[in-house]
């Protein structure tokens, strides 16, 4: 099981058939630290493919970690198959500024 910790928290994917989410979390105090979706204002007032809201989600989780000090996180893909929605959203973060 992928943990997190204070120094490298634990970024999270959750997908729907119609949503993405990802969240950033600390599992030594059960904490959630930054958190984006699909749902948010900034992604869900346009419309766009899945795979593109899956973009704009790791580059929006990648802005907020960053401004809340986070750079390194530890990957879990939640027993997803790394394609798709899943490697979109993790390629957009890393280019945002995220290490893992």
């Amino acid at each position: 099981m992928i943990s997190g910790t204070a120094e490298q928290p634990r970024l999270t994917v959750f997908r729907s058939n119609k949503q993405i989410y990802a969240q950033i979390v600390n599992d030594l105090e059960g904490k959630t630290l930054v958190s984006a979706s699909s749902r948010v204002p900034e992604v869900a007032g346009t419309p766009m493919a899945k795979i593109e809201q899956a973009k704009e989600v790791g580059k929006l989780i990648a802005q907020r970690a960053l401004e809340a000090g986070i750079e390194n996180v530890v990957f879990d893909r939640n027993g997803y198959l790394y394609h798709g929605r899943i490697k979109s959203l993790a390629e957009a973060a890393r280019e945002g500024g995220l290490k893992f």
